[in-house]
């Protein structure tokens, strides 16, 4: 890849899997390229009673529970609660389940599972009945091809494409405005993104063309193309699970996108064009062209 030929000149400086849907996210140095989107990201979902997935949304306590990524088992951890070891090669009963307006195949992952989620996400007087589930890799659910422009990227559990991408040009203005508002920084946790970039002006990632991802085995192209609209997730302080609408409410002055009918935006989804089987790292150039549309 001959870098000085685009726009912009970046390097990846986070990497995040997010193994269980809305729980907290792993970062990680490295991590394999899958049709996906990244190996092991939202592959399991928490649902309810009717099989419809839940999140932060409602259950903002799910910021608190931690996956550790083993070589043969995701361990999860919480306050107050016995480790979870829950093994990558093992699944129980199929099921289906609902992830927004898709109805998609599952694995229930079993009863001691469900126990514990339910356990640690019911509070006093609101007991829950949750499930954990995984995704079926046979199952084929589409990113909207709407936004894809035609082309077919798959997805697991996410919101609706394979990869999250942001940067920390992005986070530093928002910090900046959060300030000038007499509030703290935030973390780039709040945001959920897969890749973070680094060497990039602010909402870059909104105008970039294909990102050309230099590997040791070659190429990987990823294409952005939908702003991440955001909902109040990014006011739940990821270590304690509290909500507080500085966030929401700075993005709110300077972040609504024409693109998705002036809906609050922070950072691009994007799909696979080439590359899978890749593996990803900490430090790979990263380089783009930029739209002035």
């Amino acid at each position: 890849m001959n870098v000085p030929d685009f726009d912009i000149q970046a390097t990846i400086a986070k990497l995040f899997v997010y193994p269980i849907k809305s729980c907290a996210g792993v970062e990680l140095d490295e991590v394999l390229l899958i049709e996906t989107g990244l190996e092991f990201d939202r592959a399991w979902m928490v649902v309810d009673a009717d099989q419809e997935f839940v999140t932060q949304r409602q259950l903002p306590r799910m910021a608190l529970i931690r996956p550790q990524m083993k070589h043969s088992e995701l361990v999860l951890r919480a306050p107050g609660m016995l480790a979870l070891h829950i093994a990558y090669d093992r699944v129980e009963a199929p099921t289906r389940v609902t992830v927004w307006k898709d109805e998609v195949a599952a694995y229930d992952m079993g009863d001691i599972a469900a126990q514990w989620f339910s356990d640690f996400l019911s509070e006093p007087g609101r007991p829950q009945r949750l499930r954990l589930v995984r995704f079926d890799p046979e199952h084929k659910r589409l990113s909207s091809l709407k936004w894809t422009d035609g082309v077919e990227a798959l997805n697991q559990f996410g919101d609706g494409f394979p990869v999250l991408v942001a940067s920390e040009g992005s986070l530093a203005e928002l910090n900046e405005r959060l300030a000038a508002g007499g509030h703290g920084p935030v973390g780039i946790e709040r945001f959920r993104p897969n890749i973070v970039l680094a060497g990039v002006e602010a909402h870059d990632e909104d105008r970039v063309e294909t990102m050309h991802i230099e590997t040791a085995d070659g190429e990987v192209l990823m294409r952005p193309v939908k702003p991440c609209a955001r909902c109040p997730i990014p006011d739940i302080d990821p270590a304690t699970a509290r909500s507080s609408p500085e966030v929401g409410d700075t993005l709110r002055t300077y972040r609504a996108d024409p693109r998705v009918d002036g809906a609050i935006t922070f950072g691009m989804n994007a799909i696979v064009l080439e590359g899978l089987e890749q593996v990803l790292r900490i430090g790979q150039k990263v380089g783009a062209n930029l739209r002035f549309d």
